[in-house]
């Protein structure tokens, strides 16, 4: 392992983070050929069922792919999909070695890949940049481990730990580029889930905005369906929203819902778990909560979130209880707090945004 290796696996995720959000239920994977000191194929995966990145580097490269060093951030793949294994591609080149950021969790690779590459004398290096192909792919080994999807939790709040006055008002909390920041979040993952509070009160559009022509799908979660007929999430031509009720809702509304091109799911009772299972179901990797304290309290309790994304304003509300980031965990002593680990501080325009991800020893594990 050297810093070329390094340099090399670093050019591999940016090529995979081309395709952020667009690859659910696969990974991110970007590769590259080096003959010499040249790269002379590259690629990344786009989307499910489309080429691997390791097809699109070696098409590129071509007869310069024999004999040459081929990096890559996951694991080839040793298995029929909905493509070829990428291993036999790689072996049939020719390469002398291959240079490999982390072992696939996908059980029917887990190792698999590597060992068809060095049987057929290929000398392979792992771990090079683990812990950053890692981080690019924690949903991925999420739910290829967990067979659920990745949940992210993310509010803004004031210094006194308000996400709206005592009104329900909370047009804007944040600063622009914290918000900015969060349409970018938006256009690497796969859902944006909220519940009909936040219809009602907010009439958010949930997109990207300009910083992506890719939207995420837009899910509501409302029992009685008692939304708004007229609002930016059912402007279905934008982006597809998904609307999550129980059997007992209005049925006129119902209607209305789904005439503006709007696809309603009947769940009883209607719970994250369940949201979260048919989610899966349909593929996603990765669902970011924007929702209220009542919502996120119970996604909480569920173990569906496994990293908290907070911006904090330098503002005071006030006001009467209510409005927190988070209701009822139905803890009574502080030592059954969730606790986290990893958190990371990072000053965004006026705001400190905050990133951690919940211990899953000793905290979630403890709710129910």
């Amino acid at each position: 392992m050297s810093d070329r290796d390094r340099q090399y696996m670093q050019r591999c995720l940016e090529l995979a983070a081309q395709a952020a959000g667009q690859t659910a239920p696969n990974p991110m994977v970007g590769c590259i050929i080096v003959q010499g000191e040249e790269i002379v194929g590259e690629g990344f995966h786009p989307a499910a069922g489309q080429p691997h990145a390791e097809v699109f580097a070696l098409r590129q490269a071509g007869d310069r792919a024999r004999g040459a060093t081929l990096y890559v951030n996951l694991e080839p793949c040793n298995h029929y999909g909905r493509t070829p294994p990428c291993s036999e591609a790689v072996v049939a080149a020719g390469l002398k070695r291959v240079v490999v950021g982390m072992v696939d969790p996908d059980p029917r690779v887990t190792g698999g890949g590597i060992a068809r590459l060095q049987q057929a004398g290929i000398e392979v290096t792992v771990g090079v940049e683990q812990a950053a192909c890692e981080q690019m792919n924690e949903a991925f080994v999420w739910r290829v481990t967990q067979r659920r999807p990745f949940g992210i939790l993310k509010y803004a709040m004031t210094l006194d730990g308000r996400i709206a006055a005592s009104t329900g008002h909370s047009a804007w909390v944040s600063s622009p580029e914290s918000r900015r920041q969060v349409h970018s979040l938006r256009s690497q993952v796969d859902a944006v889930i909220v519940g009909g509070n936040t219809v009602r009160l907010d009439n958010p559009r949930l997109t990207c905005h300009d910083i992506s022509d890719r939207h995420p799908l837009r899910v509501v979660m409302s029992r009685r369906l008692d939304l708004p007929l007229e609002a930016n999430l059912w402007q279905t031509d934008i982006a597809p929203t998904l609307v999550f009720t129980e059997e007992t809702a209005d049925r006129d509304r119902w209607r209305k819902l789904e005439d503006q091109g709007v696809e309603v799911v009947v769940r009883s009772p209607l719970t994250p778990s369940e949201v979260s299972a048919e989610l899966f179901n349909r593929g996603l990797s990765t669902l970011l909560w924007e929702c209220g304290g009542t919502l996120a309290a119970a996604a909480l309790r569920e173990g569906l979130i496994q990293k908290l994304l907070a911006f904090i304003a330098p503002k005071l509300i006030g006001g009467p209880p209510g409005y927190s980031p988070v209701g009822d965990l139905g803890l009574l002593r502080m030592d059954q707090a969730l606790k986290v680990e990893r958190s990371q501080w990072q000053a965004i325009g006026p705001d400190l945004c905050w990133t951690a991800y919940l211990d899953l020893v000793s905290g979630q594990e403890g709710v129910s």
